[in-house]
């Protein structure tokens, strides 16, 4: 596997506060805004913060899935909720934090600690998390069924 790897997106501003984000590589495109608290905003669709948001919870899966495939680590489902935080430092608006909420059920042969390290470890791993200066936490609950 090849140590560099491109991703490509373009944009195409179309309206006052919006525009689809597009790659060549896929048919889909996702129509995003400026933030709601904005002027001439626009409510229900994604937003460069919902997509940052989205970018550090879908690595951690992507992550664990990785790391749980290469320690032979077996579970019965993961979902994961993230909150990312905005505030004012410095003058300058900045996601200071992003929480990341992983639920995992694990099967009665697997214990919780090392579910717990597994996902520690794809946090550390995680190339969103290790690419921006965003505090990022980390609140797993392991169920055992």
């Amino acid at each position: 596997m090849n140590d560099t790897h491109y991703y490509e997106v373009n944009l195409l501003w179309n309206s006052a506060t919006q525009g689809p984000l597009s790659s060549p590589i896929m048919a889909s495109k996702i129509e995003v805004v400026t933030p709601p608290e904005l002027p001439k905003r626009i409510k229900q669709k994604w937003t460069l913060e919902h997509l940052l948001v989205a970018a550090a919870n879908s690595c951690l899966m992507s992550t664990f899935l990785l790391v749980a495939d290469n320690s032979k680590f077996t579970f019965i489902s993961f979902e994961s909720h993230a909150v990312g935080k905005i505030e004012k430092a410095d003058g300058k608006f900045t996601v200071t934090e992003i929480v990341l909420k992983p639920t995992l059920i694990i099967p009665l042969s697997q214990n919780k600690a090392k579910a717990k390290q597994v996902l520690e470890m794809s946090k550390k791993a995680c190339t969103i998390a290790n690419s921006i200066n965003t505090k990022i936490t980390l609140e797993p609950m392991v169920t055992v069924e």
